[in-house]
């Protein structure tokens, strides 16, 4: 049974992670939630997992806010103590905020497999920090789970086959 790591930083990577979660656990894998806290309010937070039927991480990362420098340090100095104790085969990320950046370097030079949920999505304004996570998260994965057509024909466009 595959060990898995499921990382999110924000509310809005909940929802893209939750049919991904369920059907890995489906399908008899150990998931492991991990947030990562780059945006996080306790009450909040708790509406938003009840109302969507998610569990509680089991591991909360804590990082907080601050400069982009400074959050992407901050995820990638806690999340690589504790890909190191869970040694998974994949980790999986989402979107494209600083966690899913931080998260995603952290696994590529640690060794798992890594997955990209919304890989492909391109804006194309390099001066949003949300491009560069794309793309840098994009070039470090294994695994490229596209959302649309369009963001195929992006991945296939930059050489991705």
């Amino acid at each position: 049974m595959p060990r898995i790591v499921c990382v999110a930083g924000a509310r809005p990577n909940y929802m893209k992670i939750k049919p991904v979660m369920d059907a890995l656990e489906r399908r008899g894998a150990e998931v492991l939630l991990v947030h990562t806290g780059q945006h996080y309010d306790p009450a909040m937070n708790d509406v938003f997992f009840a109302d969507l039927g998610i569990r509680p991480p089991d591991r909360f990362l804590g990082v907080g806010s601050g400069s982009h420098a400074e959050q992407t340090g901050r995820v990638m100095t806690a999340f690589e103590p504790l890909l190191e104790e869970v040694a998974p085969d994949i980790v999986v990320v989402v979107g494209d905020i600083n966690s899913t950046l931080a998260c995603a370097l952290v696994t590529a030079k640690a060794g798992p497999l890594l997955a990209h949920v919304e890989s492909g999505l391109r804006s194309r304004d390099w001066s949003m920090p949300e491009e560069v996570n794309r793309v840098a998260t994009d070039r470090v994965s294994d695994y490229l789970l596209a959302p649309s057509p369009d963001a195929v024909e992006n991945l296939r466009a930059e050489g991705y086959r």
